[in-house]
């Protein structure tokens, strides 16, 4: 080997070294930019499993539901008109009276004895104008003949009109016996039910008495006041002024019972300033006795029904940043969101009055873990109803 040879050796390994290396550079960035162009923008989510429905015509009411109380038609406290002792009552507690019906007797002697009283001083006011006509007409036969002055005839006028006064007061005072006798003798005012007993026989009574002697409420038929709001009041009172007769239903406080069904009786005609209520009224026949006097009961009002509308479960339609919207089932099981108008619901279904259309399957179950685009599995599908 010569010493040229020598030389060369070291470069030409060098050179190939760098051919290897920029080679091998070449094949790792050729690598690179195929598993760059092959990855995708984002890993796929596998697809979420959930549940569907497809919107459909039916027909959906409009109901408010509101808490109400039981309110009678008439509570009346039975107040003694007149004082007395009171000798005895005609009622058990809790028993059904007729209008009229004897309730109770306070002592009516000493009306008795002033009625007989009265009725003598009529007897004897009545002799006297009696009398006093009589003479009245013979002055005036004598004043005819000049036999008595005119002035006699004058006084004898005025005397006989006293005394006619004096019979109409006897005649009142009579009647105001006759009518405190009546009083004695108290009735019940309305039919209904007596409750427990305010003053046991013995006792004393006045006019001024504020117990009273009983309380008497009628049963049947039976009223609910209840509040609307006032957004709500307009569709109210429109349908009520046109005679419709609106449907309304109490249930109990745990709406597991239906008590009573009756109808929209009257409209309040003021609205609380604090609430933003105006009180309306339902009447019930009520001849079961299923709702109570001042029992506390829901309450929901029949207000129209929306036909023809466009009904989803009431599960799919959600509320976030977009407002109110339901996940919309696409061809390529992907989902959007779609922006809708609910209207009136049951609970069960709600209506859509706008951003829907019949057909139109949207997301029921699973939502909690969709975002718009998302892949879904269909795990049940169903109409609306």
């Amino acid at each position: 080997m010569t010493d040229a040879d020598v030389m060369k050796t070291p470069a030409h390994e060098r050179r190939k070294r760098w051919i290897f290396a920029l080679v091998g550079a070449l094949l790792l960035l050729i690598l690179a930019i195929r598993l760059v162009a092959h990855k995708p923008a984002h890993p796929r989510m596998a697809p979420q499993m959930v549940t569907v429905a497809r919107a459909v015509r039916g027909n959906m009411p409009e109901i408010l539901d509101e808490l109400g109380t039981v309110t009678p038609v008439a509570t009346v406290t039975v107040l003694p008109q007149l004082s007395g002792y009171l000798t005895r009552v005609g009622y058990r507690e809790g028993q059904e009276v007729r209008r009229g019906q004897f309730l109770a007797q306070i002592d009516p002697r000493q009306y008795q004895i002033g009625l007989s009283q009265a009725e003598a001083q009529l007897g004897k006011d009545q002799a006297v104008l009696g009398q006093g006509r009589s003479d009245l007409a013979r002055y005036q036969r004598l004043h005819a003949q000049h036999a008595i002055a005119e002035q006699t005839v004058v006084d004898q006028q005025f005397s006989v009109r006293q005394q006619q006064a004096q019979v109409r007061a006897d005649l009142a005072s009579i009647a105001q016996y006759r009518l405190d006798l009546q009083y004695t003798h108290i009735t019940a005012p309305v039919a209904g039910r007596v409750g427990l007993r305010l003053v046991d026989p013995g006792n004393y009574v006045t006019a001024a008495s504020s117990p009273g002697i009983v309380v008497i409420t009628t049963m049947r038929p039976m009223t609910v006041v209840f509040n609307v709001a006032q957004s709500d009041l307009g569709k109210v009172i429109e349908r009520f002024k046109a005679g419709a007769k609106l449907p309304v239903t109490a249930l109990s406080s745990d709406n597991s019972r239906t008590l009573a069904n009756g109808r929209l009786y009257a409209i309040g005609n003021q609205m609380n300033t604090s609430t933003g209520t105006v009180p309306l009224r339902a009447s019930f026949a009520n001849t079961d006795e299923a709702l109570f006097p001042n029992e506390f009961v829901n309450v929901r009002l029949h207000v129209d029904t929306l036909k023809n509308a466009l009904l989803v479960p009431t599960s799919a339609v959600l509320n976030g940043a977009p407002g109110d919207y339901v996940y919309l089932v696409g061809a390529n099981h992907t989902v959007s969101v779609r922006k809708v108008t609910p209207g009136p619901g049951n609970g069960r279904e709600t209506a859509i009055l706008a951003g829907l259309a019949p057909g139109d399957t949207v997301v029921i179950d699973g939502t909690d873990r969709l975002s718009a685009g998302a892949h879904i599995r269909i795990a049940r599908a169903s109409a609306a109803r």
